[in-house]
């Protein structure tokens, strides 16, 4: 199983993504050691990336007075590692290569998600692919475009790299968006920034409460 886990393009992009999220756990508890103050922003950047989405994580680090050096590229890893990690589990339980019971109800919500989008994506192939990732919309994310990329029969080198280029430019953009309004922010009171990390977070809560709300009765049909 393993030979054959390993030999497939998905396994080693799984291996890949493990191995960074290894070494970021790993980094975060050397700095911790030595420098606690410095990696909490960091952690809890990590966690609104993962759980709210870019626009929270990265709001959170200009917020704390981060330049574009300090967000852009570790935010990029951030969604790196979660392609690498999901997109690959999600494939190899497809194919009955892995079963993780303890992930599974993520990945079939992931799934749930990617499904509901793919007429949208489907059409128009690759460049709907690079659209839909790109654009900030609910459930836009590139963890749910790679499971749409996988859906529609993209190979996986062609999925990786629509995606993952995608994301990339995205993050660019935000990063200009947020930082600018960040520094509005604070000119107008030195709260005003965190504030508007708690107002993106809030929001992401109702949207993803009233996206829960709407596939309830497709959920009982099923």
């Amino acid at each position: 199983m393993n030979k054959v886990l390993y030999s497939s393009i998905e396994g080693r992009l799984l291996a890949v993504g493990l191995a960074l999220t290894a070494l970021m756990i790993l980094a975060f508890g050397i700095i911790g050691n030595l420098y606690p103050d410095k990696v909490l922003p960091y952690a809890a950047m990590t966690g609104l990336n993962f759980f709210i989405g870019r626009a929270a994580g990265m709001s959170f680090g200009y917020a704390n007075g981060y330049s574009h050096a300090q967000v852009v590229p570790f935010n990029i890893l951030v969604e790196t590692i979660q392609v690498l990690v999901v997109y690959p589990l999600f494939a190899l339980s497809s194919r009955q290569l892995i079963e993780l019971r303890a992930v599974k109800p993520f990945i079939l919500r992931i799934q749930r998600a990617a499904e509901s989008q793919d007429g949208m994506v489907r059409p128009f192939g690759i460049i709907g692919l690079f659209v839909f990732v790109f654009l900030p919309f609910w459930m836009t994310g590139p963890v749910v475009g790679a499971i749409i990329g996988f859906l529609i029969g993209l190979r996986p080198w062609v999925n990786l790299v629509v995606v993952l280029g995608s994301t990339y430019i995205a993050i660019g953009i935000w990063a200009l968006l947020l930082n600018e309004l960040s520094a509005w922010a604070a000119t107008v009171n030195r709260l005003l920034p965190w504030a508007l990390v708690v107002a993106i977070v809030l929001l992401v809560a109702a949207m993803n409460i009233l996206h829960q709300h709407q596939d309830r009765p497709h959920n009982k049909e099923r």
